[in-house]
């Protein structure tokens, strides 16, 4: 009995012995024979802003963006110097961040915001810049009224109350946008600077297309114009194309005709410039509708002062109406006698009046002098179209 017993406690032994000898090298070797280890920690993300921290005189239409390298942006505040919020949205992958608030000039701003790396931890960013003095604020005005219907012809007009500077005017286009529907392609042109100062207008290569939807964004807020100057603020406007009515004026038939939507809706008979001088020619070329008064008051001297004329519709800037004349009726349908003008009996007159839209075309032929830049300021299509893409400082 006793030497049995030994031999079982020896076999014991010898079990715990394998047993030990399989858990050397400090762990236990999981079924199938791979090991494990711990997760590597994620690289911290990097967090960038624009403007970078202290940089001055900031134009205050440059958007403040933030980028995450290797991270998403979380926790963006952006404050003035008075701790007013600059508002900002996210881009879409949450790795960028950009202001949609606008900046003011003269002011100091301060941003922080954090990035999240793949395991949460959080890279804090601090900056702060400072805007651009205010200096001269130039403002622009567009001559469409908002909602309003005009003629096929319009140009839309950007006139500026001071100068815009040579090397600026190609920013400044690029701040303008025109988008119509259904879509008409059109340029934008630099004219003289007029008294108050630069302009632009945009004229369609040809006519609009009746009916058309146009809308116009001047994004001009904090655009450098040159030196000290910048624009004061953003421009919208909407318009739609009316009707198509063209007018033909044939100074050597005698005849004015009206054309809407292309078919003939008037014939009148006209008097036109007698050509007796250089500034007593009706200009070949298109004219432009303008303005229009029931009454009128004309002055063209030394030919004459202060008289008053009816149903006055002005076509050019030179001294050009359509207006009636009782005193050249019977010139009307068969001569020339007016210094410029084209003159209709009070019926003819007062009739196209009640027609007439700014914008509306007004081609006259027959004369031996071309409407020109000396016309006065709408003698957009005067020109062919390669000249007029120009006078656009992006062409």
């Amino acid at each position: 009995m006793v030497a049995t017993g030994t031999r079982l406690k020896a076999g014991l032994v010898i079990t715990a012995a394998l047993v030990l000898a399989g858990c050397s090298g400090g762990g236990l070797t999981p079924i199938g024979g791979t090991t494990t280890s711990a997760k590597p920690a994620a690289p911290a993300a990097k967090l960038t802003g624009a403007p970078i921290n202290g940089t001055k005189d900031v134009t205050v239409n440059m958007p403040v963006t933030l980028t995450a390298d290797g991270g998403t942006i979380k926790d963006v505040a952006l404050v003035d110097g008075t701790g007013k919020p600059v508002a900002g949205k996210p881009g879409a992958d949450g790795k960028t961040w950009s202001s949609t608030g606008q900046l003011d000039f003269g002011q100091t701003y301060t941003y922080d915001a954090k990035a999240l790396n793949a395991d949460g931890k959080a890279t804090d960013l601090h900056g702060s810049f400072s805007t651009v003095p205010p200096g001269t604020l130039v403002r622009g005005m567009l001559n469409i009224d908002d909602g309003g219907e005009v003629g096929v012809a319009a140009p839309i007009v950007l006139q500026f109350s001071g100068h815009i500077d040579e090397k600026a005017r190609a920013a400044v286009e690029k701040a303008l946008s025109v988008q119509s529907d259904p879509p008409n392609t059109g340029s934008w042109g630099w004219l003289p600077d007029s008294d108050q100062g630069s302009r632009i207008h945009y004229r369609t290569k040809d006519y609009w297309t009746p009916g058309s939807k146009v809308n116009v964004i001047a994004n001009l807020y904090g655009v450098p114009y040159g030196g000290t100057a910048y624009g004061k603020a953003n421009l919208t406007l909407a318009f739609t194309i009316g009707r198509s009515q063209i007018v033909r004026a044939d100074v050597n038939t005698h005849k004015m005709t009206v054309l809407r939507d292309g078919k003939v809706v008037a014939t009148y008979d006209a008097s036109m410039g007698s050509g007796a001088s250089q500034d007593r020619v009706t200009r070949s070329g298109t004219h432009v509708v303008t303005e229009k008064w029931q009454d009128k008051d004309m002055s063209n001297p030394p030919y004459y002062e202060h008289a008053h004329e009816r149903w006055a519709v002005r076509i050019s800037n030179n001294g050009e109406f359509i207006h009636a004349n009782p005193n050249t009726v019977g010139d009307q349908g068969n001569s020339n006698v007016t210094h410029g003008c084209i003159n209709l009996s009070t019926a003819d007159a007062q009739a196209y009046f009640g027609t007439a839209m700014y914008g509306d075309p007004v081609e006259v032929t027959g004369s031996d002098v071309a409407l020109s830049s000396a016309d006065g300021d709408l003698y957009d299509w005067a020109m062919g179209w390669d000249q007029w893409q120009a006078l656009s400082a992006l062409h």
